[in-house]
């Protein structure tokens, strides 16, 4: 059922907001696509949107009675563009937010956790999305998608640790439920797949499917936290490393019902995403 008024999508080139455009678009909602570089998206009007330039929000929100907000990706402390703008959103007449997060950040955590912390006293519709991995870290661009590619190595630091993968079209299905519905949820929401799994089960799986070898490299906590500084802020590089750490004590070893309790449809599992996204 198509709505009235306009959703902007920040990122909507990224994994969940170009998949987040497509379905609004596909079931007849206006979209409006924001990017730093202003990007045409199938069925969306675009825009360019820069979260350091304020001056590029004012034709964003124009209009807009929903958004979807992903954060400055790698930035260590994003409630300092983040907050500003969403207290300007709401003035402009948006009207709903929905904000994605991670499940390994708790509302009031660190970056993006903050964020959360305040978005519930700024709009009165609201949704926090916290997915777990992403699937598509194996498929897309993504530093394991990479390793897979040239090396047929996926190389972590979470040891025997399980997690809940989770499909970015079912994070989208559920960011459009969340934007859209008659009723918010104005809660956060954990997304998972339908199973937990390690590494090593991953590196199997996208043997089995590819048909070339794979193999999950276990590195230590400070191995990985020296290569990931290496390449962005000591802060960023550290929380990620921690992240992996975490993986390896259990702290994602959990699957939820969400995607389906939302959308309708159950999560789809990481072979059927593999086979989707890897055959060629």
């Amino acid at each position: 059922m198509t709505t009235a008024g306009t959703t902007l999508v920040i990122g909507a080139t990224g994994t969940t907001g170009s998949r987040t455009c497509a379905q609004l678009a596909a079931a007849g909602h206006a979209v409006r696509a924001a990017g730093r570089r202003g990007t045409p998206v199938a069925g969306a009007e675009a825009v360019r949107f820069d979260w350091y330039d304020p001056a590029s929000h004012t034709a964003a929100l124009d209009g807009a009675e929903r958004v979807y907000v992903i954060p400055p990706v790698g930035d260590p402390d994003p409630a300092v563009v983040v907050l500003p703008f969403l207290r300007r959103a709401r003035a402009a007449g948006v009207r709903r937010a929905v904000l994605l997060s991670s499940s390994a950040v708790p509302e009031g955590g660190p970056a993006v956790g903050q964020v959360h912390k305040e978005l519930p006293g700024v709009f009165d519709e609201w949704a926090v999305l916290r997915p777990s991995w992403f699937m598509q870290n194996f498929t897309g661009d993504h530093v394991h998608a990479q390793g897979i590619r040239t090396d047929g190595v996926i190389s972590t630091a979470t040891g025997t640790g399980r997690v809940g993968f989770v499909d970015a079209e079912d994070i989208a299905a559920v960011a459009v439920r969340a934007l859209t519905d008659p009723h918010a949820p104005d809660t956060d929401l954990v997304l998972t797949g339908p199973e937990a799994l390690g590494y090593d089960d991953i590196a199997r799986i996208v043997a089995e499917v590819t048909g070339r070898p794979v193999a999950h490299r276990g590195v230590s906590y400070r191995e990985l936290r020296e290569r990931l500084t290496a390449l962005m802020p000591e802060e960023f590089a550290t929380m990620l490393a921690d992240m992996d750490r975490n993986i390896a004590r259990g702290a994602e070893d959990r699957v939820t019902d969400t995607v389906l309790r939302l959308t309708g449809h159950p999560a789809r599992d990481f072979r059927s995403v593999a086979e989707r996204e890897l055959r060629s």
